[in-house]
């Protein structure tokens, strides 16, 4: 059951870095201490089209189980 639990975890955060690249060109999620790494103008819309598109996927993943 714990592997379980962490293969479900692992691809959730491969989803969400993968949402943050495409749509905030994001390298990463790590914190890596640095302002200009760390912290990012992103516009109000593109935060709802990454939000959206979480949504859908976890909606859809509960629709698969």
């Amino acid at each position: 059951m714990t592997c379980r639990k962490t293969d479900l975890a692992a691809a959730r955060n491969a989803l969400i870095l993968e949402i943050a690249q495409r749509r905030f060109s994001l390298e990463t999620l790590e914190t890596r201490n640095s302002d200009r790494l760390d912290f990012h103008d992103v516009a109000v819309w593109a935060i709802r089209d990454a939000l959206e598109e979480a949504f859908e996927a976890g909606r859809r993943a509960a629709s698969q189980s």
